[in-house]
């Protein structure tokens, strides 16, 4: 089996801005500040990134930063239940996410996972208003780890703990929609599925070396065949 490790934003769910508006409550209410948080680029970054980053600008120490973490994450799960109730049943799916998940959940060929920068219940709440709750068995959070390259092994220990089976990262595809992934991926040996769905052009992807690019997932079978391609 191959491993398939998807990132979420901008790659499976549009979430509408309710992950970058909540974590801006959370940084309220816990440190007073959000930092540059209109100009601040999220993409392709852990969740503990993200917070490191923004307060590392407006001039906050790592240690009271961490200091501030558990209080964070707690807020902001509060505060993106929130946000994401107010957009009412508009979270969806970008196109070709639904059929080729079904097509690859149902193909013994394949391990479909989770490697995102969400904190892990961040990425449930994403998800299960996306219509995508319970898909995955396995995963790699922002909350395992605030280094984005970390987080393809995780996955990996955490699949052959699911099925029972090793697996080779080596031959794995991380399935995503920035620079970031693309640059993770390759961190790992592993091969990379790009999609502008996100923020980034095809153009703009191709320019960091992915093994394929896509507009979006629509193409069942064109994705497949890269999917499986050796």
């Amino acid at each position: 089996m191959r491993l398939l490790l998807f990132d979420i934003d901008g790659t499976l769910v549009d979430a509408l801005g309710a992950g970058k508006a909540a974590l801006g409550r959370a940084m309220l209410q816990v440190y007073g500040e959000t930092g540059p948080i209109e100009s601040f680029e999220f993409h392709g970054k852990t969740d503990p990134a993200i917070v490191r980053g923004l307060l590392r600008a407006a001039g906050w120490s790592d240690a009271d930063i961490e200091d501030g973490f558990e209080a964070t994450w707690s807020a902001y799960l509060e505060a993106l239940d929130d946000e994401l109730e107010r957009r009412d049943g508009s979270v969806k799916t970008f196109p070709g996410v639904e059929h080729l998940l079904r097509a690859v959940e149902t193909d013994a060929r394949f391990a479909p996972g989770l490697v995102t920068g969400n904190m892990e219940s961040g990425a449930s709440l994403k998800l299960g208003a996306a219509g995508l709750g319970r898909r995955f068995r396995f995963g790699a959070f922002g909350s395992d780890s605030e280094r984005r390259d970390d987080l393809p092994p995780i996955a990996l220990d955490r699949a052959e703990r699911a099925y029972g089976q090793s697996f080779d990262l080596g031959a794995a595809v991380i399935v995503g929609d920035t620079p970031d992934d693309i640059r993770c991926a390759r961190a790992n040996g592993a091969r990379v599925l790009a999609v502008s769905t996100g923020r980034h052009t095809v153009q703009e992807l191709r320019e960091h070396g992915p093994d394929a690019v896509f507009e979006n997932l629509s193409d069942t079978p064109g994705v497949l065949r890269m999917l499986t391609d050796e």
